[in-house]
């Protein structure tokens, strides 16, 4: 059941209906956990026990963590809470990944050894409530928050449906306090969460599925053989349908969230507007790079104890970070490339801000041209089904695979290409620190009406091939 489906609708207004009934807030609160199981088990009922065992095992691991007595005992505690929510992760997402590479290298070290290769079905949103939970458990640990008083509203705050598949990965001290008084979104917080809604969904299925997304799947098809031309159109496709893929989802969660008067954090600010590789990441993905930084960069040392060490805490930053988003080594590359070029930005800054013209706007904008076009590169690893079709791709784009017309894309969709992910930069500059509700009120209200008129005669009339969302496999 994903948000551009009818389906989705149609458990979206029985959701709304029941939430605005004359109950008592305990009683809506039920509803929703139980409206978020039954989300959830649409996808797969089978791992829906699964992930109750996480919601059960942290609610019970960071009361005894609060009382604990000795420090010997909370790290156990800890520890086993590490254990259990890694280790799940790990077997269901990681497990063939291990297993492939294990038995890759007993082979190249002549080890007569194979470990057995178990495939199974990657639950749906384990990636995004294992970080959740382990965020819960984390802060009691620290003493940053204590165990919440209600289970209700810990089950709440992991299974909210609005967030459950694919973000944006919710903090406990977000999201728990709003479930101590009753929400119910006013009239004009529904009326902009049903904007946002549709907005998220246009940015899916229009721009997203229907415009960039064939192009893209036909240059990074295993075989193909494109041209400069077709590599870098294809490229920029993709910048594109990734944007608009997931921010489009992020909006449509913080929307329906904010139809039954909940906030979520956002988790895009015009990424592809950022002067550096420091301030993409803090413009992208926002809540899983925070989460990141305050559970993984900042343990491991940060910046505290010399450049070297910083280094490398980036890098492993930004390896598991890769790997957090699939099992493959691609993942990892495309996240060491991102390691190196926030290495390279920390040592090559006291060089690059010396010069007065970097400070003002051509520094700025040619900032953004080096950002963006180095995204765009570590995106070839992140979309490449393996190193291969990559490395194609990437000799393509640098022009060592020959000069030859190509035959892949047409000079419409190479245009297309170009035209759309041009208009989605000049908006990003355009807005690049305003607020998404500023930028709607800050243009006439006939305007506005007329782009959602136009969205919702897109979602309408558009045609083409249902896609999940990107994340979703994540």
């Amino acid at each position: 059941m994903v948000f551009n489906s009818l389906s989705f609708l149609a458990f979206l207004a029985v959701c709304l209906v029941l939430h605005h009934l004359p109950l008592t807030w305990r009683v809506r609160k039920l509803n929703l956990l139980v409206a978020s199981s039954l989300f959830y088990a649409a996808w797969n009922p089978l791992f829906l026990p699964l992930l109750w065992y996480a919601i059960t095992l942290d609610w019970f691991l960071a009361r005894a963590l609060a009382s604990a007595r000795t420090p010997a005992r909370r790290k156990a505690l800890l520890g086993v809470s590490l254990a259990s929510n890694l280790g799940l992760l790990a077997f269901f997402k990681y497990g063939p990944f291990l297993a492939d590479n294990t038995n890759a290298l007993f082979l190249a070290l002549g080890v007569p050894l194979h470990v057995p290769r178990v495939d199974v079905v990657l639950p749906v949103a384990i990636s995004f409530y294992t970080f959740e939970s382990l965020a819960y458990t984390l802060d009691v640990y620290r003493g940053h928050e204590k165990p919440w008083d209600s289970f209700l509203d810990f089950a709440l705050f992991l299974t909210f449906f609005p967030h459950l598949v694919a973000g944006p990965i919710v903090r406990p001290r977000d999201f728990l306090p709003q479930c101590t008084e009753p929400r119910r979104a006013t009239p004009s917080q529904l009326q902009w969460g049903l904007l946002l809604l549709v907005l998220g969904v246009f940015e899916k299925a229009v721009l997203a599925d229907g415009l960039l997304a064939p192009l893209v799947d036909t240059v990074f098809s295993p075989g193909a053989r494109p041209s400069a031309g077709e590599a870098w159109s294809a490229a920029l496709a993709f910048s594109g349908q990734i944007f608009c893929d997931f921010a489009g989802y992020s909006l449509c969660a913080i929307g329906v969230a904010l139809c039954f008067g909940f906030h979520l954090p956002d988790n895009f600010q015009s990424p592809y507007a950022a002067v550096g590789f420091s301030d993409f990441w803090r413009r992208w993905h926002i809540s899983l790079s925070s989460w990141l930084r305050d559970y993984l960069y900042i343990p491991l040392g940060g910046n505290r104890h010399g450049p070297a060490r910083t280094h490398v805490n980036l890098m492993l930053t930004m390896l598991l970070g890769g790997l957090w988003h699939g099992a493959s080594w691609t993942f990892v590359v495309w996240g060491g490339l991102h390691g190196l070029f926030l290495i390279a930005e920390r040592m090559l800054r006291p060089f690059l801000e010396r010069p007065r013209w970097t400070r003002g706007p051509l520094g700025r904008l040619t900032g953004v041209a080096v950002t963006f076009l180095g995204v765009c590169f570590a995106w070839v690893f992140f979309r490449a089904p393996d190193f291969a079709t990559a490395f194609t791709v990437v000799r393509a784009m640098v022009g060592a695979s020959g000069v030859h017309a190509g035959s892949l894309l047409s000079q419409f969709d190479m245009g297309l290409a170009v035209l759309t992910v041009g208009a989605l930069l000049a908006v990003q500059w355009r807005y690049r620190d305003v607020p998404l509700p500023e930028v709607f009120t800050s243009v006439p209200w006939w305007a506005s009406a007329s782009a959602m008129t136009a969205m919702l005669v897109a979602l309408v009339t558009a045609t083409g091939v249902d896609r999940a969302f990107i994340y979703f496999q994540f």
